[in-house]
């Protein structure tokens, strides 16, 4: 399976730059057993879903990861992406140029100008009155780094919460705003690990949750920390020959049990999102059709072919072309109607990827 089969002509000035208020995006919905595509708003989700539905959504929480500062003593401009915390090591600080901490932290991390960062290289981030310093202790795979984080004053978590940016997509061309701490954010966010939001989640609000429970659909979340791999381009010919980053993930009892009641009686779950998807369907194979709770890492990638045990249903954003993430998608409903309901949404004007409009597949 080649991967130009999964591109299609997008317009930029479809990818959308700015979210709309919660519960007003359109959604697109196509029924998987006739390709028919009808359209709504997001508000019609509960007549769209069934009573008895199980609705699985992502309760991970983004945190502020983008870090700006500079080097030293140089001064030079430096960028960091936080990508995942490392706790295999210890946290005492390994070079004398670096302050005794009142915490210290060591992170993976993408950094730039990652050619001038070498290990022992020392930068500071500051923002406020909280401040950073960090050393590049290694050089990682893909140009990653490991930096160990130490802050002047309170914890790390605090540091980066305070001087930290949203770390918004590529594909938004427009600095971080305050009011992107909120709204790239979902209702649902509660475990904090997330460089990216679970996008589908983010068109809920408390309004469109009571309208679902009254409706008959029933709720639960489980937790998929986003990481970077969620943006890793496919640069294969052949879909085959792709490989996914592994991404955390952790099932509670209860998440478990509506799951496997949900499945037992026959009822569909409909996952709220792509990584919401990816962690059902991890955690019933490594469980031989039925969850079980408690931590995993899901690496697993979905393309056409693939045999849902979990999923029955999808709501999901409009996806990049050629991306792992559409790839799954038209696992579930096909890849020449997914492509079709494409060019549909393309041609309706519908608004692309993280801040966009929503698809519904059942």
């Amino acid at each position: 399976m080649k991967v130009d089969e999964f591109d299609f002509d997008l317009p930029v000035e479809l990818i959308a730059q700015d979210p709309p208020e919660r519960g007003e995006s359109r959604l697109l919905v196509l029924d998987r057993a006739s390709g028919k595509l009808s359209h709504a708003g997001i508000r019609e989700l509960p007549r769209r879903l069934r009573a008895g539905d199980l609705l699985v959504a992502n309760d991970t929480r983004v945190f502020p990861a983008r870090l700006l500062g500079h080097r030293v003593p140089s001064g030079g401009a430096v960028e960091c992406l936080l990508l995942r915390r490392d706790v295999s090591v210890g946290a005492a600080p390994s070079s004398p140029g670096v302050p005794r901490p009142s915490d210290s932290e060591d992170w993976h991390a993408l950094m730039h100008p990652g050619q001038k960062l070498k290990p022992g290289a020392c930068v500071l981030f500051e923002g406020g009155e909280a401040r950073l310093h960090g050393e590049v202790l290694a050089r990682l795979f893909a140009g990653r780094r490991r930096v160990r984080l130490t802050a002047e004053h309170g914890t790390v978590a605090d540091a980066i919460d305070a001087m930290g940016h949203v770390p918004l997509p590529p594909y938004i061309d427009r600095p971080d705003t305050p009011a992107d701490r909120d709204r790239y954010q979902t209702v649902f966010a509660s475990s904090r690990g997330s460089i990216a939001a679970p996008t589908a989640g983010l068109h809920f609000d408390a309004a469109l949750l009571g309208a679902l429970d009254a409706a008959g659909v029933e709720r639960t979340t489980i937790t998929l920390h986003v990481g970077y791999g969620t943006f890793k381009p496919v640069r294969v010919a052949d879909v085959e020959a792709h490989v996914v980053d592994s991404e955390p993930y952790w099932i509670s009892e209860p998440a478990a049990a509506a799951v496997n009641a949900a499945l037992d009686s026959g009822r569909r779950v409909v996952a709220v999102g792509t990584t919401t998807t990816r962690a059902l369907e991890h955690a019933a194979r490594e469980g031989s059709g039925r969850l079980r709770a408690g931590p995993a890492e899901a690496d697993l990638f979905i393309y056409p072919g693939f045999d849902f045990r979990v999923v029955g249903g999808l709501l999901t954003n409009f996806h990049l072309p050629k991306s792992s993430l559409l790839m799954l998608v038209a696992a579930l409903a096909g890849q020449a109607r997914v492509l079709e309901a494409y060019r549909d949404a393309v041609a309706r004007r519908y608004h692309f990827y993280s801040y966009g409009d929503a698809m519904l597949i059942q």
